[in-house]
């Protein structure tokens, strides 16, 4: 793991930009580097999980704040050890290790022994274009670190109970003297036989190895609201990893991933789509079927219709998170020029060219004429 890459420079970011900004760019990155628009593509693939796990760590006050003091290290314990161990494990403070340098170590163990709020979990969920504008409900599956059930948390086999520890006398701290250049400085650190906690645990869980925690995977149902859009998050609050010493858990969040539409494309609530048309219908005006999102609509393409012409469907977009309006849908008319003409069909277009006067045809100079003109 030596050589991961900083989160900030995967996502293109300074350090002090701001939520708004570290959203964007992952944004942009994922919709570059998503599976579905890079079909195998390995390469992409990574990068799209580099992209993902930056994003995860500074969309996250917390882990921001940790990866801004100590790197890797403050956001990943298995980071330079080979792997191995409870990855995330809660209660494992990593300003505990490099506060105890600096003489800091007795307040923060203190704090670590009280109520700790769980670690909050990420999941990615794709989605389709449809289930992102509508909502739907969804089977979100992660693993997460709980309470051992064998020994309810406590790390004890069964019917026996932590023993406080003899060295720090339950504190969690021991008391050390230093001479210094003829100066006495007193520091306090975690006790080394208990690591801190105060207690000992003389015959472990057979289950949780002593730990009190185990990793279980788990599935719930979620609603995903409706107008979401793709790198968007929402929270399943309490499902992330338990906390410790009676804290709090923490919650899921689950970014997710729109998958490409055949037709469609999004510019935020609105819905923008081509629909070809004859070069008859564009001439003489035509009533035609358009797709939205509800289904097909009658519309009428007024005589005379250019190629490029936008015409508006109000409503006919995707809902405002939280609302029951919708954006609009955009549709832009393309007209297909014919191709493979027959004999017969060619004449019929001469004899059509040659009775179109000047009142008929479209009133623009040529690209010579306009330089002819430029020089006279």
């Amino acid at each position: 793991m030596a050589d991961k890459r900083d989160y900030y420079e995967v996502l293109g970011v300074e350090k002090n930009a701001s939520e708004g900004e570290i959203k964007k760019a992952y944004r942009k990155l994922a919709m570059k580097y998503h599976p579905d628009q890079n079909p195998g593509d390995t390469s992409a693939e990574a990068k799209f999980k580099e992209i993902g796990e930056a994003y995860e760590v500074l969309s996250d006050p917390d882990k921001k704040a940790r990866y801004d003091q100590y790197g890797f290290a403050g956001v990943d314990p298995n980071f330079g050890a080979g792997g191995g161990g409870f990855g995330g494990f809660d209660g494992f403070d990593f300003g505990d290790i490099f506060g105890s340098f600096f003489g800091g170590g007795a307040g923060r163990t203190q704090q670590r022994r009280g109520p700790t709020r769980g670690q909050n979990i990420g999941v990615q969920l794709d989605i389709t274009f449809e289930e992102a504008a509508f909502g739907c409900e969804k089977d979100i599956s992660f693993s997460r670190i709980e309470d051992c059930a064998a020994c309810s948390g406590s790390g004890c086999k069964a019917g026996t109970h932590p023993e406080t520890c003899t060295r720090c006398n339950g504190r969690g701290t021991i008391r050390t003297q230093q001479n210094f250049m003829g100066m006495t400085m007193q520091s306090e650190n975690p006790c080394p036989t208990c690591g801190g906690k105060g207690k000992l645990i003389k015959d472990p869980c057979n289950t949780c190895k002593g730990k009190g925690k185990v990793r279980r995977n788990k599935t719930v149902k979620a609603s995903v609201p409706a107008g979401i859009d793709h790198g968007q998050s929402f929270r399943l609050r309490g499902e992330g990893n338990f906390g410790s010493n009676g804290g709090p858990s923490g919650d899921v969040l689950v970014t997710v991933a729109i998958k490409r539409h055949p037709i469609f494309e999004r510019d935020g609530a609105n819905v923008l789509c081509e629909m070809p048309i004859t070069f008859t219908q564009a001439a003489l005006g035509a009533e035609i079927e358009v797709p939205t999102l509800d289904g097909k609509v009658r519309w009428s393409i007024p005589e005379g219709t250019q190629t490029g012409t936008t015409f508006r469907l109000r409503d006919k977009g995707i809902p405002y998170v939280g609302y029951k309006n919708r954006g609009d849908q955009f549709v832009t008319v393309v007209v297909e020029t014919p191709t493979k003409l027959t004999k017969e069909q060619k004449d019929l277009l001469r004899q059509l060219d040659d009775t179109m006067d000047d009142d008929v045809q479209p009133k623009k100079k040529s690209f010579f004429e306009k330089l002819k003109d430029a020089f006279d």
